[in-house]
This record gives structure tokens, sequence and C-alpha cells, in this order.
């Protein structure tokens, strides 16, 4: 006859079904809230509201920065590691569950754009490590600034060494808790800083403005200056009001001057500035000190297929037209002119509104004939000093 399970037996029952569903409850990867009950050698107690306590190893404690922080009482966050190991222990980690919130604050920090002041800890040939809370992150050479160009593993490692225990400002450019990639750019923040810092700037200019400015890059087409954490362009034809052939002639990095705000495109976020607006416009004096007939000295600056400009010596450029060469004309200018060479020639056409001069190396009343007679119809529409 079958004996009927006795009241100890049904309660052994229902605590071992308890026990199953507790462990379905819970799965790698739960956050949970606990106290701390007992912590030795061997790891730490932690009361996680369930039936069993959580075992956080000790190796686990050893990758804290700061284990004697942690007291018995204390509240802690853990994340659940193995839901049962070979002992039936729930095993969960302080660290980990502390690496979680930092994925999460670093998505947040990447998603919102807002930098982050990191000190970098270590340095090899590829790049910086600067901390990220219980993370590690990662910034690329390529994205550390001033890095310059060029360097060998050694010399880059040297660099960036340099950089080891300083406070950096880096903006997250990737976060990805998958494959534990933390990527930071320090490119990336100082060029959110300078378009925060220009559109501060363009919200206080205004066209016709003189600002003050350091030279802060030289390049083919003209020079950048610095006008206080943002740059403005000077363009190599607003850099005088003769020809300039590199910005390196008239100006230098590092060297302080005053600009005219020529223009502001506040979509694009740029600045057009002058110097040659601040400088007396020589064309404006031109009927003053030029007329036609007259004998002037200049040196040819450039030889073109149709003639030559000559700079005169208050940085006007006037034509010399291949036709006002000789008679007959040339086959080319260069059988008469070279660049670089000083001559003498007369005024045969001034325009200044228009900012033209046209020189003649012939008698000047010949070449006055000749354009009475329309023979200049054949002269380019090019005599701008401007570029």
């Amino acid at each position: 006859m079958q004996q009927p399970y006795n009241d100890d037996s049904l309660d052994f029952a229902a605590l071992l079904e308890q026990s199953f569903e507790e462990i379905d409850e819970v799965k790698r990867g739960d956050i949970l809230s606990g106290t701390i009950l007992a912590i030795d050698n061997h790891g730490m107690i932690v009361d996680v509201g369930l039936k069993r306590d959580g075992v956080v190893p000790r190796t686990d404690l050893d990758a804290l920065d700061d284990v004697n922080a942690y007291k018995m009482g204390q509240v802690v966050t853990v994340m659940v590691v193995k839901t049962e190991d070979y002992d039936g222990n729930l095993v969960v980690s302080i660290q980990q569950a502390l690496a979680s919130k930092d994925w999460d604050e670093a998505t947040t920090f990447m998603d919102s754009g807002e930098l982050y002041p990191g000190k970098v800890v270590a340095a090899n040939k590829g790049g910086l490590i600067v901390p990220f809370g219980e993370l590690r992150g990662f910034v690329p050479a390529s994205h550390v600034l001033d890095l310059p160009r060029g360097l060998g593993d050694d010399e880059r490692a040297q660099f960036l060494s340099k950089l080891v225990g300083k406070r950096v400002d880096l903006k997250i450019i990737e976060v990805n808790p998958e494959r534990r990639r933390l990527v930071l750019s320090q490119r990336e923040a100082e060029r959110d800083v300078r378009d925060n810092a220009k559109e501060r700037l363009l919200d206080k200019l205004n066209v016709g403005d003189v600002v003050k400015g350091t030279v802060s890059s030289l390049r083919e087409f003209g020079a950048f200056i610095d006008l206080g954490g943002a740059d403005g362009l000077v363009h190599i034809s607003e850099l005088a009001w003769r020809r300039v052939r590199h910005p390196g002639e008239i100006l230098s990095v590092g060297q302080q001057v005053e600009t005219y705000v020529l223009q502001l495109d506040r979509d694009e976020k740029r600045i057009g500035l002058s110097l040659k607006r601040l400088q007396p416009n020589p064309w404006e004096e031109i009927e003053k000190n030029y007329s036609i007939g007259q004998m002037v000295e200049g040196t040819v600056s450039r030889v073109v297929s149709f003639g030559a400009f000559v700079e005169l010596d208050n940085g006007i450029e006037a034509l010399l037209h291949v036709s006002q060469m000789a008679d007959p004309a040339p086959q080319s200018p260069e059988e008469l002119v070279r660049p670089g060479e000083r001559i003498s020639a007369s005024i045969v056409s001034l325009e200044p509104d228009r900012q033209r001069m046209g020189l003649t190396l012939k008698p000047i009343e010949v070449a006055l004939a000749m354009t009475t007679e329309g023979s200049e119809e054949a002269a380019p529409e090019v005599v701008e000093i401007s570029g």
C-alpha cells in the first residue's frame, strides 16, 4: 500500500521546485542590487534578495581600483556572471556591473557629443590608453592632436609617451561593449571646440570689422588667422594690392596681424578676411601720380602668351601686350622680356576704375596712334592686380 507524502516531503519538493524557478528567473548579464554580508580572502558574499546569496570571486575584487572601500552592510550593484557554478553558487561581479554602467555612460557621452576630460595612463606606437571608469579607452595615434607626419614607430612612441600623465579633452567616437571597444579622439574634440568657438565668433562679427589675430598656418592659397579659438582665411588675393606668389612673402606663422572682415558665411561657418583692405589702394591715387605717355620703370613679374605683366614700384601690375613690344610683334613675348627683368616703358592706357594700366615699348606717338586706330582690340581683358 502506497504511503502518502508527509508534510516534510511536500515542503522539500516545493523548495526544490522553487530553487529551479529561481535559477530560471536570473540569467547571465542581469544587474542586481544587494548588501555585503561578508568579505574574506576568498571573495565577497552579497545578499541579492534571492534564496541564494551572490558570490563575488576574489579575482573580481582584485580588479577593482579600491577594494578597501567596500565594507560589510554596504549596498552594492553586481552583475550575474554564472547562474550556477560547480558548487551551486550564484556567481556575480562588481567590476562587470561597474563596467556595464560605464558602457551606458560612454554611450550617453557619444550620443550627446559631450567632451570627456581623460587622463592618459599609457602609450605605445599605436596610440594612447585613457581610463573611462572601469573601462580602458583607446585614442588611435591618427586621432592625437599635433602628431607630426612621417614619424617612424620609435619616434611616434616617443612623442606619444610625452602625453602620459596629462589630462586631455576627448570625444567618444565608438562604443562597442560586445567587442569591448571604446575609441576616443583628441582631434575630433579639438574640432568641436573650434567649431563652437567659431559659432560664438560669427555671432559677434560683422562685415567691415577690424579684428586682431595670429597667423596659425600658411597654405598655397592663403593664410589662416586665429581670431581667438577660431580661424579665418585671408585668400592670397587679399594679402596685398600687388601680386603675391606665396603667403610667406607677406606673413609668417605666429605673427600678430590686424585684418578686415571681408565675408561671413554663418551656414558654412567660414570667415573671410583681408589684409589689403586695411592698406591704401594704389589705384585710388593712380591719376594723381600717373598719366598717358609717362615713362615708368618696373620689374617683369610674369610672362604669358599674350604679353608680360610689369610690377611698378607702388605694387601695381600693368600689362605690356605683345603687340606693344615691337614692330612687328615678336612670336613669343620671352624673345624680348624675361621674369625678373627691370624695364622702362610708357603708359599707353589708364583705367583706374577697372584697375587697368597698359604699357608700351614703342615710341609713345606710334603706340597712341595704333590705339586710336583700334589695334588694341586683340588685347585680352586681364590686367587686374588682385589675382
